[in-house]
């Protein structure tokens, strides 16, 4: 008794708690769905708990949003330390890898682009939680763009950093209307050249 006991108490200790569960089904649901199709009835039933539940750990689906895409942020910010670690002393090809990644990411079949782009349609209130992570982390990629740009020593950086962005942000969306083969397709490449015209420019200097 005592042995079935322990296994059923490692059993209940090893699943993910209702705040983790919650989180995880709204995470996929949002991405899939769209942030205004799912409601806080379907994410507590693909969960397998309830709406007082869901109430109970976030407060509102506005914060469950905003801490979906606290995740979504997190998760970017992982991924670009670990490529900054790897090209440190080469700031370009910590530019190129990143692009490289994100263009792949891109073109999973089940992918429907950036989920921070996405969130950002769906949320054009201003004081919506949701907006304002939306907001700090797009605007802290490109200062990372920015940053990489003046350490590789390449002309008019700010500039350059914006370029990125756009095209990164464009990839995304036109990866929607005209599918994986359009422009998101050759990302990596468009943006080498702007790379590589920048490093020109800085040597005619």
């Amino acid at each position: 008794m005592a042995q079935a006991k322990t296994v059923q108490a490692k059993e209940t200790a090893s699943e993910p708690r209702p705040r983790e569960r919650i989180l995880a089904t709204a995470r996929d649901l949002f991405y899939r769905d769209g942030i205004r199709a799912v409601g806080v009835e379907t994410i507590a039933a693909e969960a397998g708990t309830n709406k007082m539940t869901l109430y109970r750990n976030f407060g509102s689906k506005e914060e469950l949003i905003a801490e979906y895409l606290r995740g979504e942020v997190a998760a970017v910010e992982t991924h670009w330390d670990g490529l900054l670690a790897l090209h440190a002393a080469d700031p370009k090809a910590l530019i190129l890898a990143w692009l490289k990644d994100m263009g792949q990411l891109m073109t999973r079949p089940e992918s429907r682009g950036c989920p921070m782009v996405n969130a950002a349609v769906e949320i054009p209130d201003a004081d919506h939680p949701g907006r304002k992570v939306i907001e700090q982390h797009k605007s802290a990629m490109r200062d990372r763009l920015a940053s990489a740009c003046r350490k590789a020593g390449l002309a008019h950086p700010e500039l350059l950093a914006d370029q990125i962005h756009m095209l990164v942000e464009g990839a995304g969306v036109s990866l929607q209307s005209i599918g994986p083969e359009g422009p998101s397709h050759r990302l990596v490449r468009i943006v080498e050249g702007l790379l590589d015209a920048a490093g020109k420019a800085k040597r005619r200097r």
